[in-house]
């Protein structure tokens, strides 16, 4: 079984990268041939500073490599060191119906909170599927807001095997349902676009800042909650702290006495405690970036063998070789 997932140097990675798909794809690297790579390509569609995409980049590596992503389990690369990638997208783009593209979420949704659209973010689906389809992918651990793409994916891949004779292995999404989709600061889901993230690595005086400044209702602490388990604070806290600790702040919170500040610095101190960690071995990693890149030197040069095989493939069926 081969893994195929990818991650956006588009800015500071937080939890919803965690648990939307870092903790997930790291779990699977026991269970299979995993391909791990920094999506700098697909972060060109709202990034647009080459300096901040190079940091990025470099961040995202140690971020992940920090969280358990083992180089010796798994292929860890740039996805720009496979230039291969954009010719299979174009190969792709030229069976994928436009009236497929203006479904996707990541356009409408962006489009609908007035986010400039370019072409590139009106492509992305294409360029996934090119990223997914190159590696001979089974499985794709991705987010809820994700499966879409995959679907997408899916879909380009069985027009192009009709079209021009079996060429892709067809993928599977694997959701992670319980942490797919994390909530924002706001109550929306995490992502940067929306300015309501709590990184991974972030500086504690920021981050307690963040979490303190929760907003809540204006239910007194001695009230009863019974809605409990839909507090923002209390999902987050499933997700850092152990079931039973945030089983009981939420049956503390549901039947009166517990202060929505007092649950909030329970949050941070489990969120801050739950990555201590891999802050530990970030800062190591950092002092030895050599190793760093020499992880994704060896990731490139592996993935790029295997890429162009399958690009030779599809080349060849399509009648361009």
């Amino acid at each position: 079984m081969r893994i195929l997932s990818g991650i956006q140097p588009s800015g500071t990675l937080h939890l919803g990268n965690y648990f939307g798909m870092m903790q997930p794809a790291i779990a699977l690297q026991e269970k299979g041939e995993a391909f791990y790579f920094i999506a700098d390509y697909h972060s060109m569609t709202s990034l647009f500073d080459a300096n901040e995409r190079r940091k990025n980049s470099l961040d995202v590596a140690l971020d992940f490599l920090a969280c358990g992503l083992d180089p010796k389990k798994s292929v860890f690369f740039r996805q720009s060191d496979v230039p291969e990638v954009c010719e299979l997208a174009w190969l792709l783009s030229t069976l994928t119906p436009m009236s497929m593209l203006e479904k996707a979420h990541s356009f409408k949704d962006k489009s609908a909170k007035g986010i400039p659209i370019n072409h590139g973010l009106f492509a992305y689906p294409v360029l996934m599927a090119a990223d997914i389809l190159i590696y001979d992918s089974n499985v794709v651990p991705v987010g809820q807001d994700q499966k879409q793409h995959v679907e997408m994916t899916r879909d380009i891949a069985v027009k192009f095997n009709e079209t021009y004779g079996e060429t892709f292995v067809i993928p599977e999404p694997q959701i992670k349902g319980e942490t797919a989709k994390v909530p924002g600061l706001d109550g929306e889901k995490m992502s940067k676009s929306y300015g309501n993230t709590l990184e991974i690595f972030g500086e504690e005086k920021l981050l307690r800042k963040k979490v303190m400044g929760i907003k809540m209702d204006s239910r007194t602490p001695e009230e009863p909650k019974p809605d409990a388990e839909k507090n923002l604070a209390i999902e987050l806290l499933k997700l850092v702290a152990p079931a039973e600790t945030a089983k009981d702040f939420e049956n503390r919170l549901r039947a009166g006495g517990l202060g929505y500040g007092d649950l909030k610095k329970g949050l941070f101190e489990h969120y801050w405690n739950h990555f201590a960690e891999a802050r530990k071995k970030r800062a190591e990693l950092a002092a030895n970036l050599d190793y760093v890149n020499s992880v994704l030197a060896d990731g490139a040069t592996k993935a790029r063998a295997l890429a162009q095989k399958v690009l030779k493939r599809a080349r060849k069926a399509s009648g361009l070789e």
